[in-house]
């Protein structure tokens, strides 16, 4: 069975690719466009793949009550309502053109996470080339199918999602015609306990669903991330933000620039290492070879003289017979005078069956 794939922008990714690195700008532009442009600009040269908004207004998310069941209680907004949070966190859509045409500027492929239709329209409008369902908006089955209509990439994210409704998420997916999908392990704690991800999680997905799998990391560091690579994460999500301390809703759990960089340098020597099955010599250990232990004599010999133990030890450098024909060397005659410090060779030994 061929290794399930997707394509954004001319990326193939797949598990015979270094992983892809999308860098979500969140809520981090923290009312201004010009932090977004930024963001937009350091994302493309820490070496991400893609950068992500979200697109939705408060009105599109929740509803302007202050009722307790509006409320958040505990965590990072404690106290706030949804509305108060989607307000100052929401990306105006005017802003949307010029964060496309930037993107384009600085050579990122960008796209969205859309919260409604109406944020699908004005994404395809911009052209967008794929399409990412939050982990909250997996349970939408109708903004699912009305996003796979427009036939492009998605990838859906599964935080709070039992199998039951990751299966479910994906049907409607496919259903709505959606041929390019790809679903993200996720852990919906903002920050989120690296104890929480439970990583081998990431394989039995690739195994249940058959699709690309990644990991959406709301962790503090890149250990997580860095981990995922090994059991199979083709993609991986991370916010980011110029600044952890800027104050804003998302920043102190996104990343940095420096630490975006080391993600994208690091997930790709990960992805690199693992390699093939393979016991053969590597081009790095070459010139080590003769560093391998072998057998030398250690003291002077006569031609006709019996080696017995105390003549030949096991020593580096390599250039003698291998340890292994010890027992076959002990009791043999050396054919001529060998003096100690010498290889031990074939040619060297009569009556030896090697």
């Amino acid at each position: 069975m061929s290794e399930p794939k997707i394509v954004i922008a001319g990326r193939v990714i797949s598990r015979n690719h270094s992983p892809y690195i999308i860098a979500e700008l969140s809520a981090n532009h923290n009312g201004k466009l010009e932090t977004a442009l930024k963001i937009i600009s350091e994302a493309a040269k820490a070496g991400a793949d893609a950068v992500k908004l979200q697109t939705y207004r408060p009105d599109t998310i929740t509803l302007d009550s202050d009722a307790e069941e509006f409320k958040i209680k505990g965590g990072l907004w404690d106290g706030r309502t949804l509305y108060e949070l989607y307000e100052e966190a929401h990306m105006p859509w005017e802003w949307h053109k010029p964060l496309f045409e930037h993107a384009y500027e600085v050579g990122i492929p960008i796209f969205s996470s859309p919260f409604d239709n109406t944020a699908v329209d004005l994404l395809e409008d911009l052209n967008a080339p794929a399409y990412k369902i939050a982990s909250f908006e997996a349970v939408d089955l109708s903004l699912i199918r009305y996003v796979a209509a427009t036939g492009k990439p998605m990838i859906i994210s599964t935080g709070m999602a039992d199998a039951e409704e990751i299966e479910e998420a994906i049907t409607a997916a496919r259903d709505g015609g959606c041929k390019e999908l790809a679903i993200l392990h996720c852990v919906s704690g903002y920050p989120a306990p690296a104890e929480d991800y439970n990583l081998h999680t990431i394989p039995d997905m690739m195994e249940r669903f058959g699709l690309v799998t990644g990991l959406s990391d709301h962790t503090l560091d890149n250990t997580t991330a860095i981990a995922s690579v090994v059991l199979g994460a083709s993609i991986i999500e991370k916010h980011f933000t110029l600044d952890r301390n800027g104050g804003g809703p998302d920043d102190s759990f996104s990343l940095e620039p420096a630490d975006l960089a080391a993600l994208c340098r690091d997930s790709k020597t990960a992805w690199k290492s693992l390699g093939k099955v393979d016991y053969g010599r590597k081009s790095s250990e070459k010139g080590n070879a003769q560093f391998r232990r072998s057998l030398y004599f250690v003291k002077d010999m006569k031609a006709g003289e019996i080696i017995t133990s105390d003549c030949v030890r096991s020593v580096r450098p390599g250039h003698g017979l291998a340890p292994k024909e010890l027992m076959n060397i002990i009791g043999a005659k050396v054919m001529e005078d060998i003096n100690a410090n010498t290889a031990v060779q074939t040619k060297l030994i009569k009556k030896i069956d090697l």
